[in-house]
């Protein structure tokens, strides 16, 4: 497609695009002119789907009319809620709904699914990451560690980046997996990159570590709801992620988790438990003896929350609706023209460093400034363009294209342009 550095083009994307009325079933926050934002923030808390307050007012409603009885007489009883979320849940992520479990906060998940596949021994007990992984990340995979005796200056190794590079070449991670794979116990990588938007090779990466014998998972905090993930004909062994990103269900949202169903009924797998995790048919027998739920749901510990459950169910529906597939053509088409539109204002103003070919990057973009960064961001936030700024000199936009249109996007580039001026 011919892009054009014109207003009156970003009008006919708009126009021509099937998905143009989803933007109306989100709230966009308003400007202090009353204007409604350029909102290019998703990747850090997407906006709120109109719907919420339809499905958390139905459970408020009915915990004041049935009380504890709600768990059994509301209209989505509250017993099994966490279910009506999995297929919708499962869909997004290329799953098996045995293998997907809504629960706890995206680090709670990682920790409890590191209990049981990161087992080191004095052999392999080393654990790799990619470099500037999200830091909550690198301190839960540091704790882990030490919990086990070992020293993350040794057991802790980070994929190598070529010199000036801030991107990782997939022939690289192919290379220390098969280097070091032998003291690997596990890899552990964020799907996309929080800082640089890269999507990492989940496919290639997972082959290469189990040739080695490593188990290998993924942290999705920026890739559920915003790539097309296949985690389960991949061969993952687990993920987790948040959902208040890409998926819109609110501040500190509830999670989720993916165990494969090779993994869904072994005894002998060692996990933390809590009584959500057990068997369905008797857990209200309350015995003394644990039996855990076959698949995903048996690493649950308590039963979940409804309330952000309910504004999560609000948004998976949106997205069952609209598709992933369609939402990541739009979403390729969002960031090439911004790509397109940065390359307008000249190198001298901005450097993308986030991989441009399609496959290696979601809605995310991010842009180094080469002179006064937090200025710019600070002047685009007075304009009423909402993004996110990284130190030391990265602002990250990301065109989301359940709500954001090409408009957002030329504005944005306007609003740089004049700046610039």
């Amino acid at each position: 497609m011919t892009y054009l550095a014109e207003k009156s083009f970003a009008e006919a994307m708009d126009r021509d695009d099937p998905l143009r009325n989803y933007r109306s079933r989100f709230h966009i926050p308003l400007h202090r002119d009353g204007e409604e934002s350029i909102y290019l923030c998703g990747n850090s808390l997407g906006l709120q789907p109109k719907s919420v307050r339809t499905f958390v007012e139905q459970e408020l409603k009915d915990w004041e009319t049935f009380g504890v009885e709600g768990h059994f007489q509301a209209k989505n009883p509250w017993m099994p809620y966490h279910e009506f979320l999995t297929e919708h849940m499962a869909n997004l992520v290329g799953a098996k709904p045995l293998e997907v479990v809504t629960m706890n906060t995206l680090t709670v998940n990682l920790h409890l699914l590191m209990v049981s596949f990161y087992r080191p021994t004095p052999s392999r007990y080393k654990i790799l990451i990619e470099a500037n992984a999200f830091p909550s990340d690198q301190y839960a995979v540091q704790s882990q560690i030490r919990y086990h005796g070992y020293d993350p200056a040794d057991a802790l190794l980070e994929l190598p980046l070529r010199e000036g590079a801030v991107t990782h070449h997939p022939d690289d991670i192919e290379e220390i997996i098969e280097r070091e794979g032998g003291q690997i116990a596990l890899i552990l990588i964020g799907g996309v990159n929080y800082y640089t938007g890269q999507v990492f090779d989940m496919a290639r990466i997972t082959a290469a570590g189990h040739r080695k014998g490593c188990k290998v998972a993924f942290d999705l905090a920026h890739a559920a709801g915003n790539i097309e993930l296949q985690l389960h004909d991949w061969n993952v062994d687990f993920a987790a992620w948040c959902s208040y990103k890409y998926l819109n269900s609110g501040p500190g949202g509830i999670a989720g988790a993916f165990v494969h169903e090779r993994h869904a009924d072994l005894a002998d797998l060692p996990r933390f438990s809590g009584w959500w995790g057990h068997d369905k048919e008797t857990r209200f027998l309350m015995g003394p003896a644990y039996h855990h739920i076959k698949g995903a749901e048996g690493w649950q510990l308590s039963n979940p929350p409804i309330l952000p459950l309910a504004s999560l169910r609000a948004s998976l529906e949106i997205f069952a609706e609209a598709g992933m597939k369609n939402l990541c053509q739009k979403s390729q088409h969002l960031t090439r023209y911004l790509a397109f539109l940065m390359a307008q204002s000249g190198e001298d103003l901005v450097r993308i460093i986030t991989p441009r070919e399609p496959g290696e990057h979601g809605c995310q973009l991010s842009l180094v400034m080469k002179k006064n960064g937090r200025t710019f961001y600070d002047a685009l936030g007075d304009a009423g363009v909402i993004c996110d700024w990284r130190e030391p000199d990265v602002i990250r936009i990301a065109p989301v294209p359940l709500y954001n249109s090409f408009m957002d996007v030329y504005r944005f580039w306007e609003i740089l342009e004049q700046m610039n001026a």
